[in-house]
Order: C-alpha cells, then sequence, then structure tokens
C-alpha cells in the first residue's frame, strides 16, 4: 500500500520562497518514514523545483493540458512536465471545476494524457454541501470515479492517486470527522474492487483533501482507507507540513 502526503500550494509564494521551502525540506526528508511526498508548487518553479528535490520528494503540478503538443496557447502539457523532471500533477481539483469549468469529460482526458505518460495523476473527487444534504454524496463521487477511471485499463492503475476533497466542509464552518471521511473513503476503495478487483483496488493510495493539519493528522491517517493527505495550507510552512506527515503511522517505521 502507498502511503502519500501531497502538498498544494495553489498560487502562493515566491520562487525564492519556494526554493527556501526545498532546502528546509531537505535536510528532514530522512525522517518521513515510509511515505511518500509531493509537493505541487505553481507552474513557474515546477522546473527548479523538480531539480533541486532530494529523494523522497516528488514535484507535482496542479493542472495539465489535456491536449497534445500544438497551438494551446498558455497551455502545459504531459510530455513537457516530464521533461522538466516533473512526477504528475493534480487533476479534477474542486476549485478547478468550480472556477474554471473543468468538466468530467475534460477531467478524463487529463487523467488519461498522464498515465500515457507514465505520470501520476493525483485525481480529486468530492460533493458538495447541497448534494450531501441531499443524500447524493456517494452517488456523485461513484459518477466522478466512473467518468475518469472506469475506462482505464488496470495496468495504469499505479499511476492513479485519488484525493477525495468534502467540498462541503471546506470554507463553510463544517467539519468532516474522521468517522465520515473512512466512509467515503471506504466507498471509494468498494468503487475500485468492485471496477478492478479487490487486489488492484488495494495497491491505489485515496487521500483525504480536507482540512488537515498536524493536529488531526494520525487520527485521520490511521484510519484503514486513508492513505493520506492532500494538504493545502498546511503545506505552504515545512514546520507545519512536516507535522503533518509525521502524523501518519507509517512515518515511525522508518
Amino acid at each position: 500500500m502507498r502511503n502519500i502526503v501531497a502538498g498544494n500550494w495553489k498560487s502562493n509564494k515566491l520562487m525564492g520562497e519556494a526554493l527556501k521551502w526545498m532546502e528546509d525540506m531537505s535536510s528532514w526528508m530522512p525522517n518521513r518514514g515510509h511515505v511518500e511526498v509531493m509537493v505541487a508548487p505553481p507552474a513557474p518553479y515546477l522546473s527548479q523545483m523538480a531539480s533541486k528535490a532530494p529523494a523522497g520528494l516528488s514535484v507535482i503540478a496542479q493542472n495539465v493540458s489535456p491536449e497534445g503538443p500544438g497551438a494551446h496557447t498558455g497551455e502545459h502539457t504531459a510530455e513537457m512536465l516530464k521533461s522538466c523532471g516533473v512526477s504528475g500533477a493534480i487533476v479534477g481539483h474542486s476549485e478547478r471545476r468550480a472556477r474554471f469549468g473543468d468538466t468530467d469529460r475534460l477531467v478524463a482526458q487529463k487523467v488519461r494524457a498522464l498515465v500515457s505518460e507514465k505520470l501520476q495523476a493525483v485525481f480529486c473527487c468530492g460533493e458538495t454541501l447541497e448534494q450531501r444534504e441531499a443524500g447524493e454524496a456517494q452517488t456523485v463521487v461513484h459518477a466522478q470515479l466512473k467518468a475518469a477511471i472506469l475506462g482505464l485499463d488496470a495496468s495504469a492503475l499505479p499511476f492513479v492517486v485519488v484525493a477525495y476533497e468534502p467540498i462541503w466542509a471546506i470554507g463553510t464552518g463544517k467539519t468532516a470527522s474522521s468517522e465520515e471521511a473512512q466512509a467515503m473513503h471506504g466507498s471509494i476503495r468498494g468503487w475500485l474492487a468492485e471496477t478492478f478487483g479487490a487486489d488492484k483496488a488495494s495497491e491505489v493510495a485515496i487521500l483525504y483533501g480536507g482540512s488537515c493539519k498536524p493536529a488531526n493528522a494520525h487520527e485521520l491517517f490511521s484510519q484503514p482507507d486513508i492513505n493520506g493527505g492532500l494538504i493545502g495550507g498546511a503545506s505552504l510552512e515545512p514546520l507545519d507540513f512536516q507535522g503533518v506527515v509525521e502524523g501518519h503511522p507509517d512515518s515511525e517505521k522508518g
């Protein structure tokens, strides 16, 4: 089973700050135990960050083009990311879906663009408050999984990481308990098992993409189907991010 803690910086930090972050993380990385660490800095920093990343820390992008090379102004392709030493990209993030119009079809194209280059697709799925209160949470998440992953060959699963975002608990004042998070993670694992078989499903890392910080990381990551987290604000400061990684039970097995 893969254990992953990934940081998503969104549109934060300047270049010098990004390099200082990597420097601060490099000396700490031997303490991570059996946990893979990923970071998704803004696109202009990807190449430099990837060149300075220590062993065990993968640099991924926050987005990728669904297209190959061509007249696509402003886009960066999976091949370009690979050529820069980038290991993959986040796709289907709730902010991309809500604010930039990333549909299930577009997200599926991005997933395929990444796995075709043997890059990691950190695929995000999740339901809104309205959908959860209407009892549609599982239906919505399964539909997102079906759209993005169903058509993949089982051999592509090692390049897929699923990140569950409880959108209803982000910026709403509501909080997802570890039990609620586990319930959805278990449902996602169940869908993967029904689709690809239990053995293949057990190999897919499912990350929690809600509010996670050093104080609650251990409780969340101790749940049977939560293999790590996709971390926002707590990934910006090295000490906070390190604290989240150290909260993973498998960080103690180094």
